[in-house]
């Protein structure tokens, strides 16, 4: 996702940096395509730009920020990753220090490659926001501005992942009891009548179980999310705990429906 943006914004004419030390060769292949701009050390990176985006694993949202801070960056900082509102006021009270403003995003939608089009939902300050606007201007990633709140952008991603997330992992217990009980033909027919249910789509059984490792994380900070507007979260945490049965297979493209549903049978005896 994080090469993809960045191209977007290299599209508009903007010259985006960044650092590949420590990253792997994969990452530079992409970096390459996309069109970045390297620089040695994250010290130039930081002195150089004018705007950070940050899109990590959830898990890394803080290190990253704290990296940031450290280095006295003087930006607009955008917190782009997939963690509750608390961890991004949190972020902001730690970069807020010297940058010139904190900027809440939050990312919705595919990779914006090919016909695929991308939405970074944005709220902060409304100076900072129409910065970042500009930068996308004419892509494929539109930035819709939520208000100037830290905060909004993060619930509304978390909100679609509670319901999104968690939704196809429903769909794949439900079909996983459905073929135990040899109905899972008879399933399909049921929920092909419905229009838009996850329960046709067995396909992407085995496309949740390779991205269980992001989606766990992104499931706790829905559940922090639910907790702290004083709802159960009792539920969230139980489909990340789900996910978590599929970690083995994490970015494994080639496996398929059986297996996938074979590890969650397996994790449960």
């Amino acid at each position: 996702m994080g090469a993809a943006v960045a191209a977007c914004a290299v599209s508009a004419g903007a010259r985006v940096l960044w650092c590949p030390s420590g990253r792997s060769a994969a990452t530079v292949r992409r970096a390459e395509q996309a069109g970045l701009e390297p620089v040695a050390e994250l010290r130039e990176l930081f002195h150089r730009a004018e705007v950070m985006l940050s899109l990590c694993p959830p898990a890394a949202a803080e290190d990253v920020a704290r990296d940031v801070a450290q280095h006295g960056f003087t930006g607009i900082y955008v917190e782009g990753n997939a963690i509750s509102p608390d961890r991004v006021q949190c972020i902001a009270d730690l970069v807020g220090r010297s940058a010139r403003a904190v900027v809440d995003g939050s990312v919705i939608g595919s990779p914006p490659v090919g016909a695929k089009h991308t939405r970074l939902f944005l709220s902060g300050p409304a100076d900072a926001t129409e910065l970042v606007t500009e930068l996308f201007s004419g892509t494929p990633v539109s930035t819709p501005v939520l208000g100037e709140e830290i905060g909004q952008a993060s619930a509304l991603k978390v909100s679609y992942t509670a319901y999104q997330k968690a939704s196809r992992v429903l769909a794949a217990l439900a079909y996983g009891v459905a073929q135990h009980h040899g109905v899972d033909r008879a399933l399909l027919e049921v929920a092909g009548g419905r229009q838009g249910s996850y329960l046709a789509e067995t396909g992407y059984i085995a496309k949740t179980a390779a991205r269980a490792w992001r989606w766990a994380p992104e499931l706790e900070e829905a559940a922090d999310t639910l907790r702290a507007a004083g709802l159960p979260d009792e539920v969230m945490r139980a489909v990340a705990d789900t996910l978590r049965h599929w970690t083995d297979a994490k970015d494994d493209q080639g496996i398929s429906v059986e297996d996938a549903l074979e590890m969650l049978r397996g994790s449960s005896r």
